[in-house]
């Protein structure tokens, strides 16, 4: 008999009279004779069967906190989790992985709670699950769509293989200020690339759903990544022009590719915490946007209200936070505790509840964990998935693709493959765990391809290896402070007999991998503890120099920048970091990537980025005038552009074209330009779109990024690379409060990074 709305008034009244137990046998029937049912209508199924309590159950999420395995818990709060999912007054888990720990739990869930909801798992898979890619800031820096949507893919693969469902990832905070740790788990400071790069992991992540895919979390809704000074968790003070235009092009995007779950942020906005913010939930997310997924907060965030000033205590914190539109409380246990109680006075509306419950069970449903409860927990796919070549083949990629060639003095790079003898300078030359980098904490410890493992599979050359210095002192741990070695110079003297003994030297320099990440603000961007001494040291004694660094934001690098022959923008790669560097320093493959954040000079410049706008006085005509925007001891300029990235061969760009001058609403111009490869090998050049809208309601920036196209030119070959402008091409948030293409002068620049382009202009008329 399939399942109807009479038959859900039925299995209403049989849990009323019959109890738990008839509407256990009933489960089955509920939750799958429903397949030609509209999906609203069987949340709504399920909804009429709960009580108040389950219904605030399914908004409570708790970290992982037993042996799933093993016996029960007894005393604690491990015992009071384990009795709160028993009566189902839990509708998510976080940290539990494996096939083996998910069932467990998920058995509890389904087979002995009233209802039988099954249980979301999530978990950060942020860049790999096992199978490590490079950090986010990294595969940004590929500019390769597909490339990043595949990474997702693979990592979603892999971890639903272990169990999983939903990823907090993508994060698509735009940020301006390398001190800020989590620049490393973003796209950078430009909105239209980070929008790109969201639609592309939401795709990857979730897929068609219908096969092992991960509900993708944008996160962090919204601001987070303009905390002041760059220090996790502070003050966001920002306008609502900025908030509009910067902020939350990449969310709308993310939002329209179909994501699945928002995780609001913790810093606050307009002084009142995101957790709290109606604003930015309510109005725009699930009102403007109409966005039909649900929210979850951010760990701990919604008690964080209370230190921040804006609840008095927990009761209060899950008022405001329910009101605001946080659908899902993780790890402040205040919805579990209040909100029921908060119901009944009066303080929640029901139908507030209800909304939120709608929205989650919606999810589980399009998951099919309501037909499936079991669908991600196969132990032989497990093993079978976990791993696989054609995963490191594709992660492989990837890391080639995310390197950016910073210098080539001389064309020092590639290196000779034979008679050569090579200096390998830098504790993380031989690291195997720095290069996965932060956030990667379902990979296991010393399995990333370290830079010497790589370069040895090159035979012709001699290496000769030595640490230097190390870069850490201590264990390097997720949860604790990276202590950073800035005294141990005992390694100095090897380094240099090795340098003065060698052809080339190449120093594997930078932040170890846990140094980025959340948590991991810094105040000084230089090579940490006694790297840049060492670096001196070593140039000293043979300057052919090749710098790699592996870092997970833009450092400050003045003097290597005008002293070392040659530098590689490497990041944290992933786990197979050591094979695509060497790769590229051996020339097997010719890097393209491109910076996708600026890199300064000092960190005195922070926050530092190409789309700022123009000043009442931005240059002054008389060298000698200081009444100007400027610094008195360095340029305003960064070291390194974003959208800079050098290749082994030279690309020249010519014949700027607009196929008209003017268009009007509705219309559109083309924009064309030939890029020719003037080198002697193939190589690949990402051609950039910028825009310039003069004079408008509201001042706009000097250059903004509309478009690109990625062109693979053999020598001597020319491309002609064409771009289409249109309304919304220029529209932006103006002085109405509104998203509009304003009539006006605008100047159009074609080039392969945001300093160094083709200009051109055209008119838009209404």
């Amino acid at each position: 008999m399939k399942f109807t709305i009479q038959t859900t008034v039925l299995a209403v009244v049989v849990v009323t009279v019959l109890g738990c137990t008839a509407a256990r046998q009933d489960k089955k029937k509920l939750y799958t004779d429903t397949e030609k049912l509209p999906i609203d209508r069987k949340v709504d199924s399920v909804l009429a069967l709960m009580r108040l309590e389950e219904k605030v159950g399914q908004m409570n999420q708790y970290n992982g906190f037993w042996d799933f395995t093993g016996p029960a818990p007894t005393g604690g709060l491990a015992a009071q989790k384990y009795d709160h999912i028993k009566k189902g007054l839990v509708g998510a888990m976080l940290n539990v992985r494996g096939v083996k720990d998910v069932k467990a739990l998920q058995k509890i869930a389904v087979e002995e709670t009233r209802l039988g909801i099954p249980l979301l798992f999530g978990f950060d898979v942020v860049h790999g699950y096992k199978t490590v890619s490079p950090i986010p800031l990294a595969e940004a820096a590929s500019w390769d769509m597909e490339a990043i949507k595949k990474s997702a893919e693979i990592a979603a693969a892999e971890a639903a293989a272990a169990g999983l469902n939903w990823t907090f990832a993508p994060m698509v905070d735009v940020t301006r200020d390398a001190r800020w740790g989590r620049v490393m788990e973003g796209s950078g400071e430009d909105p239209y690339l980070g929008s790109q790069i969201a639609i592309a992991r939401v795709k990857g992540f979730q897929g068609n759903l219908t096969e092992f895919n991960l509900a993708a979390c944008i996160k962090h809704f919204a601001g987070y990544g303009f905390s002041e000074s760059g220090r996790d968790y502070n003050t966001v003070d920002i306008s609502n022009n900025t908030l509009h235009n910067i902020i939350l092009p990449p969310f709308k995007a993310a939002e329209e590719a179909g994501a699945l779950t928002f995780m609001n942020s913790f810093n606050e906005l307009e002084g009142i915490p995101a957790t709290g913010n109606h604003y930015l939930q309510r109005d725009i997310l699930k009102g403007e946007w109409n966005f039909k997924g649900f929210v979850v907060s951010d760990w701990g965030s919604l008690a964080e209200m209370i230190p921040h000033g804006y609840a008095k205590d927990l009761k209060e914190a899950a008022m405001h936070a329910a009101n605001a539109g946080s659908d899902m409380d993780m790890e402040s246990y205040g919805y579990v505790q209040h909100l029921a109680e908060l119901v009944k006075e009066g303080k929640v509306k029901e139908e507030v509840i209800d909304d939120a419950v709608r929205r989650i069970l919606k999810v589980k449903f399009l998951l099919g964990l309501f037909d499936n409860p079991y669908k991600y927990c196969d132990e032989a796919r497990e093993k079978a998935i976990t791993g696989k070549k054609e995963f490191h083949d594709g992660v492989l990629d990837m890391a080639k693709k995310s390197i950016v060639l910073l210098k080539n003095e001389n064309n020092i790079l590639p290196l000779a493959k034979q008679g050569k003898k090579i200096a390998v300078i830098g504790a993380l030359a031989n690291d195997k765990t720095s290069p996965l980098g932060s956030w990667r904490i379902g990979a296991d410890d010393n399995t990333a391809v370290s830079v010497m493992e790589g370069l040895k599979q090159y035979k012709g050359n001699e290496l000769v290896y030595a640490k230097g210095a190390d870069v850490t002192v201590g264990k390097t741990v997720f949860v604790s402070e990276t202590k950073i070695n800035t005294t141990d110079k005992s390694g100095f003297n090897e380094a240099v007999k090795a340098a003065e003994n060698a052809d080339i030297v190449i120093m594997v320099l930078g932040e170890h991998g846990l140094q980025s990440g959340e948590g991991r603000s810094r105040s000084e961007l230089g090579l940490p503890g006694v790297q840049q001494e060492l670096l001196e040291t070593v140039y000293k004694a043979n300057p052919n120099v090749v710098l790699v660094l592996t870092n997970g934001r833009p450092l400050v690098i003045p003097w290597a920048a005008k002293n070392i022959p040659a530098i590689i923008e490497a990041w944290h790669l992933g786990i197979q970091s050591g094979n695509a560097i060497a790769q590229v320093l051996y020339g097997d493959y010719n890097p393209g990537g491109k910076l996708p954040m600026s890199f300064p000079r000092t960190v005195g410049q922070l926050p530092l980025y190409y789309n700022h706008k123009n000043t009442g006085r931005p240059e002054s005509n008389e060298p000698e005038s200081v009444f100007w925007s400027h610094y008195t001891d360095v340029e305003n300029t960064p070291l390194y552009p974003f959208g800079y990235g050098l290749s082994y061969t030279t690309f020249q760009y010519s014949n700027l074209k607009l196929n008209k001058n003017s268009f009007g609403k509705g219309g559109s111009i083309t924009v064309s330009v030939d890029v020719k490869n003037t080198g002697k090998i193939s190589g690949r050049e990402v051609v950039q779109l910028y825009i310039r809208d003069l004079t408008a309601s509201v001042t706009r920036p000097v250059k903004e990024l509309k478009g690109f196209e990625v062109a693979e030119l053999k020598p001597g070959e020319t491309e002609t690379i064409s771009f289409t402008i249109n309304e919304k091409s220029i529209e932006f948030y103006t002085a109405n409060n509104i998203w509009e293409a304003e009539a006006g002068e605008f100047k159009v620049f074609v080039g392969g990074s945001s300093d160094k382009t083709l200009e051109s202009g055209f008119n838009y008329t209404k």
